[in-house]
């Protein structure tokens, strides 16, 4: 009872404290510290570039950070305005180094305060952020990114352009000290000049060249240095799936795979595993953007899922990064939400057929039936096997076709696609091929007969999951209609019982929105979402997977805060293939992977082009 009421007493207390007197919250802190770095760091590069400034109204302000009176200050106040503009970000998300480099720049920034403007105010202030964030060092413990050298790159052209623009600002700034009236090729000729450290043709009088050589060569020195930097530092690999983890994930997977069909999905080697302490559990994420993004519900005893999520959250916290969960079931997203506090959004519905209630039979399968037979009068036959069960030579002569008949430049799929077809390690997913025979007097193509293929993964012991479809484009239309049904009818001779289908984004919307009486906001939304149909498969996979009459399973997204959701959609796009950030091909590094595959080729699960229905 003593207890109850001094926890009563001290929740009363608390709410009678002004908030003004409680201070920031200690999550607060950073994103405090990272926007007035940011500010100061503006206020410290424009002081730098702009004489008059340095003198004007706002010179108090601007004392705060180290100034420019002299050739070395100028120079000393735009880089140093530079490199906080940079470690803003960082600071927010609570990086350690940069949080050490903030450390590093103030005490550079209190001796140009004293040294070169004598100014004390400036010094004090200075020393009071340095203690600041010396105070709450604590706060800023976050691990480095994985890390990729493009970086370098991009840098070297952002921040060299960004350089060059700001030498023209400093070039230009003192019309009333320049030797001559010099053209814009003169000036941009000077500024490129100086960035190498070279004199350039313009001349300027009372010491100014002093100045503007030394901004000029600042800027210069501090691109090739931060470039160097993350060119040469050392590799912090990305997340990748060991053999140690994959093995414990397929022994997760034999016990509790018929729980969810995404779940072989982990598999993929391009993603990273974290166990539950027990090690009957495990959550399955890719780093994208500062997002880490899981797919799918977690792998293994849902009663051990508490502490896979947990051991997410840590390595989530441990390195600042953005934690969010793309295609989780609505048991998953219960879980998720009930032990993180985070919020779940619907993100559309998968679509699972039963194969005992599967027919070609009635009015609703209709479009499907005649199309299926014109195609089979027309030639065509089907074959469905495992894929353990085909040759070497017949399973090669099939990745060759998948790989040759990609309709985009790039890969696509994270959530629901494996990413390889392996008779060794995936032997029991199951293909469904699509033939017809040369006619005669006709050459064979370079796939023999082969004119379609589609990959299903296992869900379980009696299930199997759509993950790639690919097709001849000379082919007949209908072909993925037909190797559905094949599978589907072939199915009770592998005892599989239930088939998952594409993934339909918003179908929910799409289908309400369509309906007699929808409310205007909703028909808004489905309107839009059509539109961006033109670009993105929504509508027409949603119509495509209704032709097999299934049922319909949620999937959630799972987030933080609604400010997150941006960032996740940007990350999901990027994982999923929709939109690539990459260096150009002659620069791009080829990607390690952990151990040879004995069959490898790129997958897609609902991202191939549908046909219409004939």
């Amino acid at each position: 009872m003593s207890d109850r009421l001094d926890g009563e007493k001290s929740e009363k207390v608390a709410w009678r404290t002004p908030r003004w007197l409680r201070g920031p919250r200690p999550e607060a802190v950073p994103g405090l510290i990272g926007t007035a770095g940011a500010a100061v760091g503006l206020l410290n590069l424009v002081a730098g570039v702009f004489p008059r400034f340095r003198h004007s109204r706002v010179h108090a302000l601007a004392e705060v950070l180290p100034g420019a009176v002299s050739p070395l200050a100028a120079a000393a106040s735009i880089v140093v305005g530079i490199l906080l503009l940079l470690l803003a970000h960082g600071l927010k998300r609570r990086k350690r180094r940069a949080w050490g480099a903030a450390v590093a720049l103030l005490p550079v920034g209190i001796a140009a305060q004293l040294v070169y403007r004598h100014s004390v105010f400036g010094a004090v202030l200075s020393t009071a952020l340095l203690g600041f964030l010396v105070w709450h060092r604590k706060e800023f413990a976050a691990l480095p990114d994985p890390r990729s050298r493009w970086k370098a790159l991009a840098n070297f052209v952002v921040l060299g352009g960004a350089s060059f623009a700001i030498g023209m600002v400093i070039v230009s700034s003192h019309p009333g000290k320049t030797v001559g009236s010099p053209s814009f090729l003169q000036r941009a000729e000077h500024v490129l000049f100086g960035l190498f450290g070279f004199e350039g043709p313009i001349g300027y009088t009372n010491q100014v060249d002093y100045t503007v050589g030394y901004s000029l060569g600042a800027l210069g020195l501090l691109t090739v240095a931060t470039t160097a930097y993350l060119a040469f530092r050392p590799e912090h690999p990305a997340a990748r799936l060991t053999d140690e983890d994959e093995q414990r994930l397929r022994e997760l997977l034999a016990r509790h795979g018929s729980r969810d069909s995404l779940g072989y999905f982990a598999l993929r080697r391009d993603k990273g595993a974290v166990f539950s302490p027990s090690g009957k559990a495990a959550v399955c994420y890719r780093v994208i953007s500062g997002v880490m993004l899981a797919s799918g519900d977690p792998i293994g005893d849902v009663e051990a899922w508490p502490g896979a999520i947990e051991r997410f959250m840590e390595e989530a916290r441990a390195h600042s990064w953005t934690p969010a969960v793309t295609g989780c079931s609505e048991t998953g997203g219960q879980v998720w939400t009930r032990e993180t506090g985070m919020d779940a959004l619907e993100l559309g519905d998968e679509a699972i057929v039963d194969v005992a209630d599967f027919t070609l039979s009635g009015r609703a399968m209709r479009n499907v039936r005649q199309m299926v037979k014109r195609i089979e009068r027309n030639g065509y036959h089907t074959r469905v096997r495992r894929v353990a069960d085909l040759e070497p030579e017949e399973l090669a002569r099939i990745q060759k076709a998948a790989d040759a008949w990609r309709d985009t430049d790039t890969e696509r799929g994270f959530s629901m696609a494996l990413g390889r077809i392996d008779a060794v390690a995936d032997g029991d997913a199951v293909i469904a091929t699509a033939h017809l025979p040369a006619a005669e007097g006709e050459e064979p193509g370079p796939y023999g007969d082969l004119k379609a293929m589609q990959h299903f993964v296992p869900w379980g012991d009696d299930g199997i999951s759509l993950e790639l479809m690919r097709r001849d484009r000379g082919a007949d239309p209908g072909m993925n209609e037909l190797l559905i049904v094949a599978a589907l009818q072939a199915a009770p001779d592998l005892k599989i019982k239930q088939v998952s289908l594409n993934f339909a984004v918003f179908r929910s919307s799409l289908e309400r929105g369509e309906k007699l009486g929808a409310g205007p906001v909703l028909r808004i939304w489905r309107g839009t979402l059509i539109f961006l149909s033109r670009w993105y498969q929504i509508e027409s996979l949603y119509k495509f997977n209704d032709k097999f009459q299934p049922r319909w399973e949620p999937r959630f997204v799972v987030f933080r805060n609604s400010r997150d959701i941006p960032r996740i959609g940007l990350a999901t796009l990027q994982a999923e293939g929709y939109l690539e950030l990459r260096l150009p091909r002659p620069l791009r590094r080829r990607p390690a992977e952990p151990r040879p595959c004995a069959h490898d080729t790129g997958t897609v699960r609902a991202t191939q082009a549908v046909e219409p229905a004939a």
